[in-house]
């Protein structure tokens, strides 16, 4: 029988599948991501791997080999990963039980497909599709770095199984899924901080959108690239995606009240109320009953909410100075998500309105109800802390610092909290210093 892990690192590891040649390049690469290419960077050798794992380490290794331990698994400690795994929930089995069936169902799944030859059999597609399926629709609910390892691992299968197969329609249907695991690999880094990679992912999806001809992946592709592009300062390069994408024939009514969102945030950045304002009523226009294979079929991820509307309207509203209507938006966008299912509320369009609500009362100088409305926030997670809700947060942090507020207290309590609330996000703790531009501006 397996000994149990004597180090929460070892459970972790093995959660991950993390043999030691795979723990030493992820260790490795994100050494190179925190400190750069620098031979002083540090190193992890089998057997240290071992003694970390097997709780034979007596202290804690240096402080930048804490760092780097505690980038691969945000939101732990050096501390926590050395010393003994929790123990699990004796009334809560089932976790483990579910993750060995599954395991099971993949390997027996895996022996019967080693049959194929020059095909693949289109149960395995079939399989492929619903991990896409499923990933797209719990997003809401993961952390993104954890997200983005799902849909790295899920890509890496997709492209191997496009090795095993000659078949036309079979490449057809991987190539859309590689576009679909890049999507949301984009999606995941904009939310970890990595705006350049975000961009090349967004554009790897858009490609494979073009060379499938399945527009709706080339529209939420170039949707992406849009609001990567105005959180990068390029206002103008984000209205030409969102225009671009509308363009596109064969989308539904969500993907169009998507792009028709972020082509109002656009004209707001660039400062054309009327033309924002004419998005804001396009994307909350009735819609004429249309769908396609990705907005609506996968959804998750890939849909746009009313309440997630309801949120980037109000944000594009204070872009605009328009502190009523912000108000107004970001109270129903909280409101509809209340009316949902625990497991199907978005932590992010929970902070995201939250954060615009309290800046809408700020510009009326309400510190009181600013404060009350920030609510909410303190609850996310650290892990779930992505770049959306920082940049929100961030803003209002700003906003206090002004000197009308110098002297005050509250003010300055939720500055400071706000402050720490950003200080251990992902954005800031992975990200790299390129990302904090639209955080810190």
């Amino acid at each position: 029988m397996r000994s149990e892990p004597r180090t929460l690192l070892a459970k972790l590891c093995d959660q991950d599948s993390l043999t030691y040649r795979r723990f030493d390049e992820r260790f490795n690469q994100t050494g190179v991501r925190l400190f750069g290419h620098s031979p002083n960077n540090p190193t992890c050798g089998e057997t240290q791997f071992r003694r970390w794992t097997g709780g034979k380490l007596a202290g804690l290794p240096g402080p930048e080999t804490c760092q780097i331990l505690e980038a691969m698994w945000p939101g732990i400690t050096a501390e926590q990963l050395f010393r003994a795994p929790p123990v699990d929930d004796p009334q809560a089995p089932a976790f483990d039980l579910e993750e060995r069936v599954q395991m099971t169902a993949r390997e027996a799944h895996d022996g019967a497909d080693a049959t194929a030859a020059a095909s693949i059999s289109d149960n395995t597609i079939d399989d492929l599709r619903d991990q896409v399926v499923r990933l797209a629709r719990r997003y809401h609910g993961m952390p993104a770095a954890k997200a983005y390892e799902e849909a790295d691992r899920l890509r890496l299968e997709v492209e191997r199984q496009r090795d095993r197969t000659q078949m036309p329609v079979q490449q057809q249907s991987l190539m859309v899924l590689n576009g679909q695991t890049a999507a949301l690999l984009a999606v995941a880094a904009f939310d970890l901080g990595y705006f350049p990679s975000a961009r090349t992912l967004a554009r790897a999806a858009a490609v494979y959108g073009e060379s499938t001809r399945f527009t709706p992946l080339q529209a939420y592709a170039d949707g992406t690239l849009a609001y990567i592009a105005y959180h990068s300062g390029e206002p103008d390069e984000a209205l030409a995606k969102a225009q671009r994408a509308l363009a596109y024939g064969g989308l539904g009514d969500i993907a169009q009240r998507r792009l028709h969102a972020i082509t109002a945030r656009a004209y707001a950045h660039l400062g054309d109320v009327a033309s924002a304002q004419r998005a804001i009523r396009l994307s909350e226009e009735g819609g004429r009953d249309l769908r396609d294979e990705l907005h609506d079929a996968v959804g998750g991820e890939f849909g746009f909410s009313a309440e997630r509307l309801a949120m980037s309207n109000s944000t594009t509203a204070l872009l605009m100075g328009d502190t009523e209507r912000a108000e107004t938006e970001s109270s129903r966008a909280l409101l509809l998500l209340g009316r949902k299912a625990h497991d199907e509320q978005s932590s992010h369009v929970r902070a995201g309105a939250a954060a615009d609500l309290a800046y809408a009362r700020l510009l009326t100088n309400n510190v009181d109800g600013a404060a009350h409305a920030l609510t909410p926030i303190w609850e996310v997670p650290a892990d779930q802390r992505n770049t959306g809700i920082v940049v929100r947060t961030a803003r209002i942090a700003r906003h206090l610092a002004r000197p009308h507020y110098h002297g005050a207290q509250l003010p300055k309590e939720l500055r400071e909290r706000i402050e720490e609330f950003t200080r251990v996000s992902p954005p800031y703790r992975l990200g790299p210093p390129v990302a904090l531009i639209s955080i810190e501006a």
